[in-house]
């Protein structure tokens, strides 16, 4: 088995000497290259270029964002190569949330997690999962396109998003206590609560407008606050379509029973300013003024268009 390990040396959740410690643990099991990554996409080049050389294992260490770039890679140089004949995905987390990893079933704990991906390794354990592709306009004209692994969000989430990244440049911490405090400021500042901007096109069910934001998941959970799964839509999986999550009505009281959906699986109270698509192959996005966007927690600006598609059996992921 050939293989690259793919490290961010910058990954929050490990120190140097861990980082080391697990390179060689894989390292010394499998004939793996380590290269670490120095600049920004330098994950989605390694991951296109594990395609070129078809070499048969791609393993990341660190967060999302990590295995976020490395697949968008992969599927760069994917051309008309099947799920078989592309590099099996493996993934240590090393992050600050871990969302893939975790949806996956590994622990957060990086050294117990590479025992676990070490074992499945050996057992040839994978599963294939269906991936989500985003493509549109950004507020500036120029157009985008990118793969999502888990989720995707427009509006108050990518706002989150947003702010969260601005605060991890200034070096704070991004603990589930910051996130929590982020959000309810951003929920009160950072969107406008009374001019929805964003008009969804669902083939099966037609135009949903005044949508204030829309939660994009390709899995479950939707994310984690510390260890607690926020799941608005628990029904999809990698194996199934898209499903979206579209708030129409942004009042405080609203914010606290959707919060209370998401997070104690409640449902209770009123769903009629809430949109829910589940197993969805397909809907389109036109924001009007643009709104932030972000994948697989990756906050990538403003748009004022896209369209989400499901692709089944895209890639095997080792589980």
């Amino acid at each position: 088995m050939r293989g690259l390990l793919v490290v961010n040396p910058k990954a929050t959740a490990t120190t140097d000497r861990t980082r080391d410690v697990l390179i060689h643990a894989l390292a010394d099991q499998f004939d793996l290259e380590t290269v670490r990554t120095d600049h920004r996409g330098h994950a989605m080049e390694l991951g296109a270029r594990a395609v070129v050389e078809g070499l048969d294992i791609v393993v990341t260490l660190g967060g999302d964002g990590t295995v976020n770039e490395t697949v968008n890679g992969i599927m760069s140089a994917r051309g008309d190569r099947s799920a078989a004949e592309l590099p099996a995905l493996g993934a240590v987390p090393g992050g600050s949330a871990n969302v893939f990893t975790r949806a996956l079933g590994f622990p957060m704990d990086p050294v117990e997690a590479t025992g676990e991906l070490v074992a499945a390794i050996r057992d040839d354990r994978t599963t294939l999962v269906c991936l989500a592709h985003a493509e549109g306009t950004r507020a500036d004209g120029e157009n985008f396109a990118r793969w999502i692994t888990f989720n995707a969000g427009l509006g108050l989430d990518a706002e989150i998003i947003h702010s969260m990244e601005a605060q991890r440049a200034k070096g704070k911490e991004a603990t589930p206590t910051r996130y929590l405090v982020t959000s309810v400021r951003s929920f009160f500042t950072a969107v406008d609560r009374k001019a929805p901007a964003i008009t969804l096109d669902v083939p099966a069910d037609g135009e949903i407008d005044n949508v204030h934001m829309a939660i994009i998941q390709n899995a479950s959970p939707w994310t984690y606050l510390g260890t607690l799964p926020v799941n608005p839509l628990p029904d999809v999986t990698w194996e199934n379509g898209l499903g979206v999550w579209a708030v129409r009505r942004m009042r405080f009281v609203d914010g606290i029973r959707y919060s209370r959906r998401m997070l104690m699986k409640s449902r209770a109270g009123s769903t009629k300013h809430l949109y829910v698509g589940i197993d969805l192959g397909s809907f389109t996005a036109a924001c009007d003024p643009p709104v932030a966007l972000q994948i697989d927690g990756e906050g990538l600006g403003e748009i004022t268009s896209a369209k989400f598609t499901s692709h089944p059996e895209m890639l095997r992921e080792y589980c």
